[in-house]
C-alpha cells in the first residue's frame, strides 16, 4: 500500500526504519545491509529524502582528526515529520487489524499481543505472543506473511491454553516479562473476561 503512495519499495523501507527510530543514525552501508538492497539504491533514495527534508545529514569526527563519518538521521524539523510518521503508523495498524482476522480464521485464539520491535522495545525477547489452539504451520505462514508485509523480521511465541495457564501458575519468567512489558493487545479472550462468564 505505501509502496504505490510513494512511488518506492526502498524509500518507503528507510522511511520505515528513519520513523521507527528518530534519535538512530546510520550509515549508507548499515542500512544496504538492514534492507539487503543496492547500495546504488539506497544512495539515490537517500539523497531523495535529504533533499526532500525528510532526513538530514550528521557528520563525526572519526579517530583521525581529518576524517569526518557521515550518517543519516531524521529530520524532526521537517515540516511534514509528524504527518509522515502518522501514515506510517496507520497503514501498519492496518495491517495488525488484517494480521489479527486473518489468525482468527485459522482457530480459536484467546490471547494475541504485539510487543518488542512494534512498541520500540528491544529488550522483550519476542514480537508477538499468540495464546489459542492453532495450527503452527498455518500460524507460521501468517507470520511470514506479515514479516513480508513488514518488511522485517519477527519472533514469536505460541502457546495453548493449557501451557500458557501453567506458565501463569508458575510464574514463568519469560512469559511473565512478556505480558508485563508494553504491548498492543489485538485479542484478549483471557484478561478481559466479563464478570458474568
Amino acid at each position: 500500500m505505501l509502496e504505490q503512495l510513494f512511488g518506492s519499495q526502498t524509500r518507503v523501507r528507510l522511511l520505515q526504519i528513519f520513523l521507527s527510530n528518530p534519535g538512530e543514525k546510520y550509515f549508507v552501508r548499515e542500512l544496504t545491509r538492514n534492507l539487503n538492497s543496492q547500495i546504488n539504491a539506497i544512495r539515490r533514495e537517500l539523497e531523495n529524502l535529504e533533499e526532500l527534508g525528510a532526513i538530514k545529514i550528521v557528520e563525526e569526527k572519526g579517530e583521525q582528526k581529518q576524517q569526518k563519518k557521515k550518517y543519516y538521521q531524521s529530520n524532526l524539523d521537517f515540516i511534514l515529520y509528524h504527518e509522515l510518521k502518522s501514515i506510517f503508523q496507520k497503514a501498519q495498524f492496518l495491517l495488525e487489524k488484517k494480521f489479527a482476522r486473518a489468525v482468527n480464521k485459522i482457530g480459536k485464539v484467546y490471547y494475541l499481543a504485539l510487543t518488542g520491535s512494534f512498541v520500540g522495545k528491544k529488550d522483550v525477547p519476542i514480537d508477538i505472543i499468540a495464546v489459542g489452539t492453532l495450527s503452527k504451520k498455518k500460524f507460521a505462514k501468517l507470520i511470514k506473511d506479515f514479516q513480508k508485509n513488514l518488511k522485517r523480521e519477527l519472533n514469536y511465541t505460541l502457546l495453548d491454553k493449557e501451557e500458557f495457564n501453567y506458565r501463569r501458575s508458575v510464574a514463568d519468567r519469560f512469559l511473565y516479562n512478556i505480558l508485563d512489558s508494553d504491548k498492543i493487545v489485538l485479542i484478549d479472550e483471557i484478561f478481559n473476561k466479563s464478570e458474568d462468564e
